[in-house]
């Protein structure tokens, strides 16, 4: 499948699952798909899709699951895209997103899996992540952010997975936690020392 998304799809408002991944879709997305009231699933990954990513998409507050990586997105990560109570699963990478991780993604509570990987972000790794109480995959690897890892990351009770490689991060790594697998982290290859234990 090649050519544009329709945007009449918008009009499908009793659609609950969205499937056009790994086609040769171009253009931008459509702001339309933001009417699709009761989808929970939208997958349009592993395309040619541009443009920027629709804040309309905020608004499909029954949202489990929204994939839009392996495209050629650009601009910012919209920050209402923190308004998907339902959201379990984000995931924009491979793209060439551009600016700070929104800290607002911190408002999403049933978030379980969260991949911005291998974008153009940057800025600091907001420490507001650190209040996902039911994130278990956090990967930030390959992109340009600065600053120190944030603490915060280690209250992640729920944390299995974390990548942070391929950035400009600095200073010491925090305590991480618990049940981070050593296979699930790529930590000792950002070349940082363990933070010192305060108190």
């Amino acid at each position: 499948m090649s050519g544009e998304i329709p945007p009449e799809l918008g009009g499908l408002t009793s659609l609950v699952e969205l499937d056009l991944r790994s086609n040769q879709l171009t253009e931008k997305i459509p702001p339309e798909l933001g009417n699709l009231s009761n989808l929970t699933w939208l997958y349009l990954d592993n395309n040619r899709l541009s443009g920027e990513i629709p804040p309309q998409l905020g608004g499909l507050s029954n949202l489990r699951g929204l994939d839009l990586r392996v495209n050629r997105l650009r601009g910012g990560i919209p920050p209402n895209l923190s308004s998907l109570p339902s959201l379990i699963v984000l995931d924009l990478s491979s793209n060439q997103l551009s600016g700070d991780i929104p800290p607002e993604l911190s408002n999403l509570p049933n978030l379980e899996y969260l991949d911005l990987r291998s974008n153009q972000l940057s800025g600091d790794i907001p420490p507001e992540l650190g209040n996902l109480p039911n994130l278990e995959y956090l990967d930030l690897r390959s992109n340009q952010l600065s600053g120190e890892i944030p603490p915060e990351l280690g209250t992640l009770a729920n944390l299995e997975y974390l990548y942070l490689s391929g950035n400009l991060l600095t200073g010491c790594i925090p305590r991480i936690p618990r049940g981070v697998a050593r296979i699930g982290n790529d930590l000792s290859s950002l070349g940082l020392p363990l933070c010192e234990p305060t108190g």
